[in-house]
């Protein structure tokens, strides 16, 4: 019954994770395809930096966001507080996992899969940025306002 517990909750936070990681993607990419309509060759430089500066920062509170579910299920069912359970969700998430905090043995398999699922997600995020970083340095002509020639 331990096992099946631990697979059930996995099942709920990864998809509670990819949920809240591609409905995030969703709306940025929108607001990036917005921004790169309107024009991308008459950004200057400090407007597009201002840019990624935006997009990063809206990532990593998808991240923050993700951590939290996490961090929530192991105060409901694992840690006395919240500290120890956003620390223990942030090195899992992040795959540093120092292991000065450990999760009750009926739930330990969680940290491993949180880790597979954070490194997924960081992948997701850093594919998004530099497809967003490419169409600002390279100023695709088919996102330009500018008309062709």
């Amino acid at each position: 019954m331990g096992f099946a517990r631990q697979v059930g909750a996995a099942a709920i936070l990864v998809s509670l994770t990819l949920w809240v990681q591609c409905a995030g993607m969703a709306v940025l990419i929108h607001w990036a395809k917005a921004v790169i309509t309107r024009g991308i060759k008459g950004l200057y430089a400090w407007h597009s930096a201002v840019l990624m500066i935006r997009f990063t920062v809206a990532m990593i509170v998808l991240h923050a966001l993700q951590i939290l579910i996490w961090a929530g299920f192991y105060r409901w069912r694992c840690l006395p507080s919240w500290e120890s359970c956003f620390y223990f969700s942030a090195t899992s998430y992040s795959t540093v996992g120092y292991g000065d905090i450990l999760l009750p043995r009926t739930w330990r398999t969680l940290g491993p899969v949180e880790s597979v699922i954070g490194m997924l997600m960081c992948g997701m995020s850093v594919s998004a940025l530099f497809a967003i970083a490419s169409r600002l340095v390279g100023g695709d002509p088919q996102y330009s306002s500018e008309p062709r020639t």
